[in-house]
C-alpha cells in the first residue's frame, strides 16, 4: 500500500481512498497522518489511534464499543471519502475531535459539546462514579451544586450517580447554559437538574447543599499563551482563563462555599497545574489532592469543617 502526504483536494482524497479499503486501513493511516501532524491529544482522547477510532466509528454512525472483529470489512467510496473528510478537519484546522463530531464522553455518558463549552475531560468523573465515598456517605447526598457546569456534564453524571438527589447547576455563561439545557433534556433531567445563571455564588439559591463540585476557570495568563493550537477553539476567555495566577475564581469560591455547604458537605474543584500556585498561596490549608487510579491531577477535597477553620487564611488572599 501506498502511503501519502495528507492533501486537501478531492482528486487526492479520493485516490488515498482507493488505497484505503476497511476500517482498519483507515485508522492506520489516520493514526499515521495525526501524528505527523503533531496533533495534540488532551482534550478527550489520549492517543492518535484512539482519536482516528473514534473519528472512524463516529463518522460511520457505529457504537463506540463496534467489535474490532469488523475492523477488515470493505467500506463503500462514500464512506471511506467521508471519514478522510473529518480527518481532513483534524489534521488542517487542529479542530479538536469533539467539536467535529459535536459529541464528547464523560463518566461512560454521551453529551453534546460545540465550541460554546470546553471539551469534558475532567478526572472528577471517577470521583463522582465512585460516589464522593471517602468523604461522605451517598445515601445521605441529597442536594449537589455544580459551579461553572459549561455543558452540564458534571452534573448530569452526578445525577445518574446519586439517583435521589436534586442537582442545581450553574454558570456565568447564557451560551453554555444553552448547551447544558441541551444536555439535560438528552437525558431527561429536567425535573431533577435546575440550570442557574450566576456568577459563582451571586445567584445561587440561600439553601445547603451536601456536595459542591467544580471545574473552573483555573489557567494562568502564561499558561494560556502556551497552550496547543487545538485549544483555540474553546471558549478559553470566559472557561479557561482565570487572571495571572489562574486563581481569580477559585480564591472567591473558597471564601464563599462554606455559606451554601451542609455540616457534612464537601467541596470538590479542581485546579489541575495551578496546584502549586493555590498551595503557595495557602500554605496552611490542608487540602486533600486526590490520587486518580486512571490518570488526573490537581483536584482537592475540604470538608464544610476546613472551610470554616481557614476563612482567615481566605480572606488574606482574597484582599
Amino acid at each position: 500500500m501506498r502511503d501519502y502526504v495528507y492533501n486537501t483536494s478531492m482528486i487526492n482524497k479520493r485516490e488515498i481512498a482507493n488505497d484505503l479499503e476497511t476500517l482498519r486501513d483507515l485508522i492506520r493511516w489516520g493514526t499515521s497522518q495525526f501524528n505527523a501532524a503533531e496533533l495534540s491529544f488532551v482534550q478527550g482522547m489520549p492517543t492518535a489511534i484512539d482519536e482516528a477510532v473514534y473519528l472512524c466509528l463516529s463518522g460511520l454512525h457505529l457504537p463506540p464499543d463496534f467489535s474490532a472483529e469488523y475492523f477488515d470489512c470493505i467500506l463503500t467510496m462514500d464512506e471511506r471519502l467521508h471519514v478522510l473528510g473529518l480527518f481532513q478537519q483534524r489534521i488542517e484546522q487542529h479542530k479538536p475531535a469533539a467539536y467535529i463530531t459535536n459529541e464528547a464522553w464523560f463518566s461512560g455518558l454521551s453529551f453534546y459539546v460545540d465550541k460554546r463549552v470546553l471539551i469534558p475531560r475532567s478526572p472528577i468523573a471517577e470521583l463522582i462514579e465512585h460516589q464522593f465515598s471517602l468523604w461522605i456517605s451517598p445515601e445521605q447526598v441529597n442536594n449537589i451544586l455544580d459551579l461553572c457546569t459549561g455543558s452540564g456534564c458534571i452534573a448530569i453524571a452526578c445525577a445518574y450517580a446519586f439517583e435521589q438527589a436534586q442537582v442545581d447547576a450553574s454558570d456565568i455563561s447564557t451560551d453554555a447554559l444553552s448547551v447544558a439545557e441541551i444536555n439535560r433534556k438528552n437525558h431527561g433531567l429536567e425535573q431533577r437538574l435546575t440550570l442557574i445563571e450566576s456568577n459563582l455564588f451571586e445567584s445561587i439559591p440561600e439553601k445547603r447543599y451536601d456536595i459542591i463540585v467544580s471545574n473552573p476557570p483555573y489557567v494562568s495568563a502564561q499558561e494560556m499563551t502556551e497552550l496547543p493550537a487545538e485549544f483555540d477553539f474553546e471558549p478559553g476567555s470566559t472557561a479557561l482563563a482565570a487572571g495571572e495566577t489562574g486563581m481569580d475564581i477559585v480564591l472567591p469560591m473558597l471564601m464563599q462555599a462554606r455559606d451554601y455547604l451542609s455540616e457534612d458537605g464537601i467541596l470538590v474543584v479542581e485546579v489541575g497545574y495551578s496546584k502549586v500556585i493555590l498551595e503557595n498561596l495557602l500554605p496552611e490549608v490542608p487540602f486533600f489532592w486526590v490520587d486518580f487510579e486512571f490518570g488526573g491531577d490537581g483536584v482537592f477535597v475540604l470538608t464544610a469543617n476546613q472551610l470554616e477553620t481557614y476563612q482567615a487564611d481566605f480572606k488574606r488572599v482574597n484582599i
